[in-house]
């Protein structure tokens, strides 16, 4: 076994996207960290499988929390996507290294108890394992274009807006617009059957 693969969850299905309305965006050179309040549960997971083709078994799903998304350019100029994400979730707070090439979702926990506040955990790790992680990710081309300096600027603006995310969503329009995203994917699903 690899020491990668210890305490790694794999799937084969991506991990369900960001409602992109709902997200606030930070530049910082070739990488852009996107702060957003997720709401996720089985109506919102079954549409993402739907969506994907998936016909294995997720768990039950009812969980809620700031993600961090770090997007960035496999190659200079090229569409930013979603390589590293952080799910600072209440129930089980995880973080992903999402290969869109491989299509493979790999999920690691993260133990409070030993590492802290989710949130926190995972700010600290984009200020300082940016590119380690995005280099574990599949994105060394990237890793090797992230300036230190760039991140440490945009990282005030990230925090405050994950800790204006924690403590201000509203619940109610977030799982609106999650579902709104995933109603067409839901109701092409329903017709088919």
């Amino acid at each position: 076994m690899h020491e990668f693969d210890r305490g790694v969850t794999k799937y084969d299905i991506m991990p369900i996207p960001p409602v992109e309305a709902q997200c606030e965006k930070f530049d910082a050179g070739p990488v852009t960290i996107w702060v957003e309040y997720r709401l996720l549960d089985d109506a919102i997971a079954a549409a993402h499988q739907a969506n994907e083709g998936f016909d294995g078994k997720i768990d039950q799903l009812e969980d809620c929390g700031v993600s961090l998304h770090v997007f960035g350019e496999p190659a200079p100029g090229a569409e930013r996507i979603e390589f590293l994400r952080f799910d600072c979730f209440d129930e089980d707070p995880h973080y992903h290294y999402v290969s869109y090439a491989n299509t493979t979702n790999e999920m690691v926990h993260i133990e409070p108890a030993a590492m802290g506040d989710p949130l926190e955990w995972a700010m600290d790790r984009i200020r300082t394992r940016l590119p380690q992680m995005l280099a574990r990710a599949g994105a060394a081309d990237l890793a090797s274009r992230v300036e230190p300096a760039d991140v440490e600027r945009v990282m005030p603006k990230v925090a405050e807006a994950a800790y204006r995310a924690r403590f201000g969503h509203d619940d109610a329009a977030i799982h609106a617009a999650a579902m709104a995203r995933a109603a067409p994917v839901a109701k092409a699903a329903s017709t088919a059957s």
